[in-house]
C-alpha cells in the first residue's frame, strides 16, 4: 500500500505552535496556521484561536476534531451561564468549564488548549489546559508540537509589565520561530489581543514573518566562496 495514502486518511492533526502571552491591560494570542494529515498538509490557512465568548477566546492543538468539540460545548454552557447570570462569564469559568471536560473525556481527547481573555474581576488572565486536563493559570503559555523550541527563548524573552506592542510583537517572533524549525508549524500568523477595549485580530503573512539563521541569504560563507572560484585548489 503507498505510505502517502495511509497519511491522507489520517485524522486531522493541528501538530501546532500556540500562545498566549498576559502584559499590562490585557492578553495577546497567538497561533500558526498549519493544518495536517500525517505529512500532508491538509490545510495551510487554518484559524487556531477560537471565539468562546466576547472576552473569551481559545488556542487549539492536537486533534482538529477534539479541539472543536470541546471549543463548541464550552461555547454553548458559557452562552447559557451568560444568560442565566445576565453578565459575561468570567475567564477562570471559561478555563475551568475547558479543564472540567478536559479531564472527564482525558481517555478519548487528544488535545491541549490554552485559554485566554479579560473580564472586569480580574482584568486579562491566560490558562493552559494540556493533556489529561490539568489547569494551570500562567503569565503566558505555549503549547503544541513547536513549544519544544520556545521555552528558552521564553524565558529569555518575556518580561512582566509589556505594553500590548511589545507582547504582541513577541509572539508574532516566537511563533515565526516555531515555524522555521517545526515541520508541523507553518503558513501565516494569527493574533487575538484581547482587553478593557474589545478584541482586535490581527494578520501576519508568511513573508512578513522574521527570518532565521537557515532561511537567511548566506553571507560571505564558505559555501559563496566556492560558488564563485574556480576550479582551482584554494592553495596560497
Amino acid at each position: 500500500m503507498d505510505p502517502s495514502v495511509g497519511d491522507l486518511n489520517s485524522p486531522h492533526s493541528m501538530g501546532t505552535t500556540i500562545i498566549g502571552v498576559t502584559y499590562n491591560g490585557g492578553v495577546v494570542l497567538g497561533a500558526d496556521s498549519r493544518t495536517s494529515t500525517g505529512v500532508y498538509v491538509a490545510n495551510r490557512a487554518s484559524d487556531k484561536i477560537t471565539q468562546l465568548t466576547d472576552n473569551v477566546y481559545v488556542c487549539r492543538s492536537g486533534s482538529a476534531a477534539d479541539s472543536q468539540i470541546v471549543s463548541d460545548y464550552v461555547r454553548y454552557f458559557l452562552h447559557q451561564h451568560t444568560i442565566q447570570l445576565g453578565e459575561p462569564a468570567t475567564v477562570k469559568v471559561a478555563a475551568n468549564l475547558v479543564r472540567l471536560l478536559s479531564y472527564n473525556n482525558k481517555s478519548m481527547l487528544q488535545t491541549g488548549l490554552i485559554i485566554g481573555g479579560w473580564d472586569k474581576y480580574e482584568g486579562g488572565k491566560i490558562y493552559g489546559v494540556p493533556l489529561g486536563g490539568t489547569i494551570l493559570e500562567q503569565p503566558f503559555a505555549i503549547g503544541g508540537s513547536g513549544s519544544t523550541y520556545l521555552y528558552g527563548f521564553f524565558d529569555q524573552e518575556w518580561k512582566e509589565g509589556m505594553t500590548k506592542d511589545e507582547a504582541e510583537k513577541l509572539v508574532v517572533k516566537a511563533v515565526s520561530l516555531a515555524i522555521a524549525r517545526d515541520g508541523a508549524s507553518g503558513g501565516v500568523v494569527r493574533t487575538v489581543i484581547i482587553n478593557s477595549d474589545g478584541v482586535t485580530r490581527n494578520f501576519y503573512p508568511g513573508d512578513s514573518l522574521p527570518l532565521w539563521h537557515e532561511e537567511l541569504e548566506p553571507q560571505n560563507s564558505l559555501l559563496d566562496i566556492l560558488s564563485s572560484s574556480s576550479s582551482e585548489p584554494m592553495v596560497s
